[in-house]
C-alpha cells in the first residue's frame, strides 16, 4: 500500500568532522520518502522554491516517489545549515531560513486522500491536524515532532496526538513532552493522550518501542564509517512505516520487525552525506543488513 508523507524538502549545508556539503538535498519529507521507497510507493506533499534544482526532483522520481503534491512556488527553498562535532548525536544549528516553507499550507491532491498509511513529518501540529482532516479513514497515522513545537505549541500538539496511532520522537523530546524524567513513565503518559504506541529514537543507542504496556529495544548497528547523521531519524521512520505499508500488517510481531527495518535504513543513511547512500541501495543489501541485526541481537534461552 502507498504512503502519504507530508513534510519538508530542503537544501542543507552540513559540516561534520568528515567533510562538508553545501545546498545538499535534505528535509524530513525527502529522507522519509527515499527510505520508504524501497518498501512501497510514496506520495510526497511538500513545498519548494523556484530555486530548487531539477536534479533533486529527478532523484525523487527515480525512486518512484509521486511528486504531484510537491508544490513549487516563487521564492527560495527552505534552507538549514548545521555542523556536528565528534559527538554525532547532536547537531548545532547555525542558520535556518524557512523561506517558502513559512507559508506552507498542505493541500492533499484528490488521488492521495484515500491513503491508508500516513506519515506526518516534523511540521506545525496545527498543519498536521489539517492534513488529517483531508484524508479519508487511514489505517495507520504515524507522527513526528520536535522540541520547538513541544515548547511553542504543546496544547495544539496534544490535540493532534488524539488522532495519531504512533508517535516517533527522540529521547529528550519524550521527557520534554511528558515533563517526566523517567522514560517509562513518560512513555505511558504520552500514550494516554492518544497514540497507541511510541517509538523513541536514541541515536547511536538504537530505538525503544512502547506498545500496550510492552517494551521492545532495537540496537543501532556498530558501523566503521559514519559521515553525516542528518536525516537518520526520518530515514528510520521511512523504513519503519515503509515495512508496515508493504506488509499491510500492524501486529506486534510486524511492528517489531518494522523497528529493525527502521534501524537498518538509518544505519545506511549515516554512511554518506544527504541521501547519497540511500540513493544507491538495492533490496538484497537491505535484507542482508536486516539479517546482521538479527544476529547481533540473538541469544539462546537457558534451562
Amino acid at each position: 500500500m502507498s504512503i502519504l508523507v507530508v513534510g519538508s524538502v530542503a537544501l542543507d549545508s552540513v559540516k561534520t568532522p568528515f567533510g562538508t556539503r553545501e545546498d545538499a538535498l535534505g528535509g524530513s519529507g525527502t529522507y522519509f520518502s527515499v527510505s520508504a521507497s524501497y518498501f512501497t510507493s510514496v506520495n510526497l506533499v511538500a513545498v519548494v522554491g523556484s530555486d530548487f534544482p531539477q536534479k533533486h526532483i529527478n532523484l525523487l522520481k527515480r525512486h518512484a516517489i509521486d511528486v504531484d503534491g510537491l508544490q513549487r512556488v516563487p521564492g527560495k527553498t527552505f534552507r538549514w545549515k548545521g555542523r556536528y562535532t565528534y559527538d554525532l548525536n547532536t547537531a548545532e544549528t547555525l542558520d535556518t531560513q524557512l523561506n517558502v516553507f513559512a507559508q506552507f499550507k498542505p493541500s492533499i491532491p484528490e488521488k492521495y486522500k484515500n491513503s491508508k498509511y500516513v506519515f506526518l513529518g516534523n511540521i506545525d501540529p496545527e498543519l498536521q491536524l489539517e492534513v488529517l482532516k483531508q484524508v479519508k479513514k487511514p489505517d495507520l497515522v504515524v507522527c513526528d515532532t520536535m522540541n520547538f513545537w513541544i515548547s511553542s505549541k504543546k496544547k495544539e500538539l496534544i490535540k493532534t496526538l488524539k488522532h495519531v496511532d504512533i508517535l516517533v520522537i527522540n529521547e529528550a523530546e519524550v521527557r520534554q513532552l511528558a515533563e517526566e524524567k523517567n522514560l517509562v513513565k513518560a512513555a505511558r503518559m504520552i500514550c494516554s493522550w492518544g497514540p497507541k504506541s511510541l517509538v523513541v529514537k536514541r541515536g547511536e543507542y538504537g530505538a525503544l518501542f512502547f506498545n500496550k504496556g510492552h517494551i521492545f529495544s532495537a540496537p543501532a548497528l556498530p558501523l566503521e564509517d559514519i559521515l553525516d547523521p542528518t536525516g537518520a531519524g526520518d530515514s528510520f521512520a521511512g523504513g519503519f512505516v515503509g515495512y508496515l505499508a508493504k506488509t499491510g500488517d500492524i501486529s506486534d510481531k510486524s511492528l517489531r520487525r518494522a523497528i529493525v527495518f527502521g534501524s537498518v535504513m538509518a544505519s545506511f543513511n549515516v554512511e554518506d552525506f544527504s541521501v547519497g547512500r540511500l540513493d544507491r541501495l538495492k533490496w538484497p543489501i537491505i535484507k542482508k543488513r536486516f539479517d546482521q541485526f538479527k544476529v547481533l541481537t540473538h541469544f539462546d534461552s537457558v534451562r
